[in-house]
């Protein structure tokens, strides 16, 4: 794919601009559009339709071809941009010079749960960035259902969370409800088993039962779920065989959500 990068977009052009506004989540809401950036969530943004713009560095041309002349294929508008106009549209120390501009991809609770799902992963108040992308990526890679962000949580949209994500916020249902007691209610409605983990957990993991529908409750970094906990229908321990005093959220999840993938798969 030809692109004439003599006539580069640069740092001040009007949707360079525009698109740097989109680092902040008032803006996102307004203008219906999120911004991503990097290779494999630009690609999976692309190949699912959710990508409407591409800006892409002469080098980042090169180096990420496929993924520019797809998005040729795909009707998606491939903009030329300078490198000082990259390192404006960055949230990073270094860029990589590719991103897209996308239509909003969340779901809402009630339709992941209308899907009768077998596996859902509920992260309440999560407010790392980081966590919550690898949270979105470790249900994506189990097999989970969907996503539902409980609580007034970081939003699923922003760049550090597609980022972290590393495409699977394109490849799993996501939702995000800021009120955590109708979260619940419609998990309970739909039928699935709440369960959360707990240091002093009734039951040992390898103990639940995991073989019907459930939603793992996943708490903040800091605080836990406090007295959430009591919400759950069930409180599963994870053991510690070592010296670890404990385990962080994306380990926990990570461990949670593979038992269960494993029972679902028997």
């Amino acid at each position: 794919m030809e692109l004439d990068f003599e006539s580069a977009f640069t740092e001040r052009t009007p949707r360079i601009v525009n698109a740097v506004k989109l680092h902040r989540a008032a803006n996102r809401r307004k203008a219906k559009q999120f911004i991503i950036e990097g290779e494999n969530a630009v690609d999976a943004a692309v190949s699912t339709g959710a990508a409407t713009d591409v800006f892409v560095t002469e080098k980042a041309a090169e180096r990420f071809a496929d993924i520019v002349t797809a998005a040729g294929y795909m009707d998606v508008y491939v903009h030329p941009i300078t490198d000082k106009a990259a390192r404006h549209m960055s949230d990073t120390a270094s860029t990589t010079g590719l991103f897209a501009l996308c239509k909003p991809v969340l779901w809402s609770v009630g339709k992941i749960l209308n899907a009768k799902p077998r596996l859902v992963s509920v992260p309440v108040l999560t407010s790392e960035p980081g966590n919550a992308g690898t949270l979105i990526r470790t249900s994506d890679a189990m097999g989970a259902d969907g996503v539902i962000f409980a609580g007034e949580t970081v939003d699923p949209l922003g760049c550090k969370v597609a980022r972290s994500s590393a495409g699977s916020l394109f490849h799993v249902p996501v939702a995000r409800d800021p009120n955590i007691k109708d979260v619940l209610g419609q998990l309970r409605k739909s039928g699935m088993q709440i369960l959360a983990t707990a240091a002093d957990g009734e039951v040992d993991l390898a103990e639940a039962d995991l073989s019907q529908p459930t939603a793992w409750l996943f708490g903040n970094e800091a605080h836990g779920l406090g007295e959430l906990l009591d919400e759950a229908d069930m409180r599963v321990r994870i053991p510690i065989l070592g010296r670890a005093e404990s385990l962080n959220l994306a380990t926990a999840a990570s461990i949670c959500l593979y038992e269960s993938a494993k029972s679902h798969s028997r």
